[in-house]
């Protein structure tokens, strides 16, 4: 009977999810669009090319490198680790947190190689050079405390549902993961630290003007001072609703590029809004919480629902199991959203010319590998490669010139 239960809950998260990705699915970006073909060599200056490319060939093997030891060390403690569960005093849901909190942990004392080889690439590439490895260290500290006051709280709310409904548990479970994230969402700009406004006069008539050409209300445009700690531009759109804003990193500012790349940038991010990405990113990320919790629940069931200690373990190594699996989905999904972004911001502008040189500017500057492998770009590229990006601009210029598809 529990085995038909599962087949027939499986179905319905199938169907579900095939309803909700083809709601979610669809974009501006016309669907005839052929990108036309360009030799990078002939885009980018053939030494700065080689740079990009030897910068993040390292980077991609180490990420890999470190991919696999966190599924080896996970793996390993979800073996073993339930025997710690028989030696805590703490209760069952304390002793949960504490395994939690345990594999976090050591989790992270096994990724410091890794934190600090990246480090050691970055300033050896004069792209990092404000940053020291014990003040790395420390930051990475931090964010272990954030990590395992989110794991507290994660494990709280899954084993309080699990001690009601059992192995159902992921049913309350993953709308309220949900409305977690929605909460983040809406709260993140608030978050965003070491930024002030915007005092570009003709930067912000432009994002105004960009907004309204979009069809939504101004954008409040942030200035996120980065300089200290980086040389590398970036930005990025984040909220929903009465709390959206744009954040522009300073280095963008710092006159390495123009104008028009900047107000490309402007039009790309608000681009996030105008076509509710954010809102998008919600459901998306609900078509996998609902079924990754089910997951979860079928993976730990050998050893008794999330109300036991015990299963914490394998409930962790579980959820970042599958999180490595569908990454390469998200990343698809993610390419999608910032290709549309693109497009409009192309659409907002007319301005092909200054979003070939933004692209270009950012191989040389961010050191980012135009054309990536096809194996890194799956796992670990969230935006198009920078050629590709540049081909759009491209193919959106030939089509405002009524020329032909290449």
């Amino acid at each position: 009977m529990r085995r038909l239960e599962h087949v027939v809950a499986a179905l319905v998260l199938v169907a579900g999810g095939a309803l909700g990705a083809w709601a979610l699915w669809p974009t501006k970006v016309p669907g005839d669009l052929r990108l036309p073909p360009l030799d990078e060599r002939a885009v980018f200056d053939p030494a700065q090319l080689r740079k990009a490319q030897h910068f993040e060939t390292f980077l991609h093997w180490n990420s890999l490198a470190s991919m696999v030891v966190v599924l080896i060390v996970l793996g390993l403690y979800a073996w073993r680790g339930h025997r710690l569960a028989r030696e805590s005093a703490a209760g069952r849901i304390g002793t949960g947190m504490l395994l939690g909190m345990l594999g976090l942990g050591i989790l992270w004392i096994t990724q410091i190689p890794f934190g600090l080889a990246e480090l050691w690439w970055a300033r050896r590439h004069d792209a990092a050079d404000d940053v020291g490895y014990l003040e790395w260290l420390f930051t990475y500290w931090l964010s272990l405390t954030v990590e395992f006051g989110f794991i507290c709280l994660a494990l709280l709310i899954v084993m309080g549902f699990a001690q009601l409904l059992r192995g159902r548990w992921w049913v309350a479970g993953a709308p309220v993961f949900v409305g977690l994230y929605v909460l983040f969402a809406y709260t993140f700009p608030w978050l965003v630290p070491d930024d002030r406004p915007m005092r570009d006069q003709a930067l912000l008539t432009a994002a105004r003007e960009f907004a309204r050409e979009q069809g939504i209300e101004p954008i409040p445009v942030r200035v996120e001072e980065v300089s200290a700690y980086t040389d590398s531009p970036n930005a990025f759109a984040a909220g929903m609703d009465s709390s959206r804003k744009v954040f522009i990193w300073d280095t963008l500012l710092d006159g390495r590029f123009a104008d028009d790349e900047v107000r490309m940038v402007l039009a790309h991010e608000i681009a996030h809004h105008s076509r509710e990405h954010i809102w998008k990113g919600v459901g998306w990320y609900a078509l996998f919480a609902v079924p990754g919790t089910f997951l979860i629940a079928l993976a730990t069931r050998r050893r008794g629902t999330l109300r036991e200690a015990q299963t914490v373990p394998v409930a962790l190594f579980a959820f970042v199991a599958l999180s490595i699996a569908a990454q390469p989905i998200f990343n698809v999904i993610g390419r999608r959203m910032e290709s549309e972004a693109d497009w409009v911001a192309l659409e907002t502008t007319e301005d092909p010319n200054g979003a070939r040189q933004l692209f270009a500017h950012f191989t040389e500057f961010a050191l980012a590998d135009p054309s990536p492998p096809a194996w890194a770009s799956a796992l670990f590229d969230t935006h198009p490669s920078m050629l590709d990006r540049i081909r759009m601009a491209e193919a959106w210029r030939a089509r405002s010139e009524g020329r032909p598809h290449p």
